[in-house]
């Protein structure tokens, strides 16, 4: 099948084609008829398969045809749960609306708010935020959704599952009644789909792979290690291994800052990205990363959303999950667009639960492979890490959550959440 067969216009296969694309990804043959039919869509795919020109094409597409107002209000909404999500998306709109009159802005917090609140009054068709900014500047005045028709929610169930149910409900209370919805995500539980149908109308679902699986070209395996051993182990793996670019996942911003210094004191070119960090920095350190004066990014859970590198060949856990979703997602940072790629999980005994709900969610049992100096203890506890580390200890009790102003989404109307141990959420308003 190519592009020219799914109805797109001219304009839009010129940039197709300027970007090389010879045909369109699995998830683009089935999301992109519906779409552009006007329906609603519930789609599943994994991550690197072309998602987001699974809905950019259409929704261009349907704007191009649809009637200009001279004043350019805002028809189309893509709501991310992270600036780097929200940036990359906005980077993917521009290369392929070159050839159409079309506006488009991103907006995201961690920056002033001036530049984006001047882009949007000269006037916008298409508009991608986080959820945060967006309800800043709405509650300022300075942005009206009033002629939305079209509302996309990209990495759907970490929007919903992951502290933004609230700040959804708020900004679904403003838009018009009558709009197209759609839902894109790498992951899909059962629970979340039930939450989808209280925005969705009558949606088209699309699953162009099974959910919740791995890339089949990703090399996956598993070095059981000292918990201690870690930041040694990881260390001797780059240096020789001679890796040149290694994406690490961390499960908290102080563990990530932990280890990049560990890493930079061993001779590694390394920097940490999380919530902490201004947008300056991480903006930086990405940039930093892809051209290769970087060989290590460290990172928490906000970057495995959103963040695409062509041909990353290695990603490692240096802290298993304890959310098993959020393994598909930072794996599916390497084994992009066919390329091959290796993830390695570092894990102690104490992730022995974790690595039992990751093997039971990708259904399959990950390889094991000892090195030689850095075995556990045999006899090591496989208690689950302390509440604070991740989740809490089996058969204790969690505390119930605050609900003043530093938990916004508690109470809400979409049911329970899962906890995000990292409070990145806030900090990618």
């Amino acid at each position: 099948m190519s592009f020219n067969s799914l109805g797109l216009s001219d304009a839009l296969l010129k940039a197709i084609s300027k970007k090389g694309y010879t045909a369109p990804s699995p998830i683009q043959q089935k999301a992109i008829p519906p779409i552009l039919e006007g329906k609603d869509v519930l789609a599943s795919a994994q991550t690197g398969t072309g998602k987001t020109a699974g809905f950019t094409l259409p929704i261009l597409q349907l704007l191009s045809q649809g009637q200009h107002l001279r004043q350019r209000p805002v028809r189309a909404l893509i709501l991310t749960p992270t600036r780097e999500l929200a940036a990359q998306i906005f980077a993917n709109i521009k290369e392929y609306s070159e050839f159409l009159d079309l506006r488009s802005a991103v907006i995201f917090g961690g920056v002033n708010q001036k530049p984006q609140a001047a882009q949007i009054r000269q006037g916008l068709d298409i508009l991608v935020a986080t959820p945060g900014r967006l309800i800043d500047l709405q509650n300022q005045g300075l942005i009206s959704l009033a002629k939305v028709e079209i509302l996309v929610l990209d990495e759907a169930d970490r929007m919903l599952d992951m502290g933004f149910v609230r700040d959804i409900e708020r900004i679904i209370k403003v838009l018009p009644s009558k709009r197209q919805n759609l839902m894109f995500s790498a992951t899909f539980s059962k629970d979340i789909k039930k939450l989808a149908m209280g925005i969705l109308h009558h949606p088209v679902h699309v699953e162009a792979t099974p959910e919740n699986t791995t890339v089949d070209a990703i090399i996956q395996k598993v070095y059981p290690v000292a918990k201690q051993k870690k930041t040694e182990l990881i260390i001797k793996l780059i240096t020789e291994g001679n890796w040149k670019q290694i994406l690490v996942f961390t499960r908290t911003k102080q563990g990530a800052n932990k280890l990049c210094e560990s890493m930079i004191s061993a001779g590694i070119k390394a920097a940490a990205i999380h919530g902490n960090k201004g947008q300056g920095a991480r903006t930086k350190a990405l940039a930093g990363f892809k051209n290769g004066s970087l060989t290590a990014l460290v990172a928490t859970d906000i970057a495995a959303r959103g963040l695409d590198i062509p041909l990353l060949p290695h990603v490692v856990n240096f802290e298993l999950p304890n959310i098993p979703e959020d393994y598909v997602h930072r794996i599916g940072r390497t084994g992009r667009a066919g390329a091959s790629g290796e993830a390695i999980s570092l894990v102690s005994p104490d992730e022995t639960t974790f690595l039992r709900d990751i093997e039971k969610l990708v259904g399959l049992k990950l390889p094991k492979e000892n090195i030689k100096g850095f075995e556990p203890d045999p006899n090591a506890s496989t208690e689950p890490i302390k509440q604070g580390q991740g989740r809490p200890q089996r058969n204790s009790t969690p505390k119930k959550p605050k609900t003043d102003s530093t938990n916004r989404s508690s109470n809400n109307s979409f049911g329970p959440r899962r906890p995000n141990t990292n409070n990145d959420r806030r900090s990618n308003r």
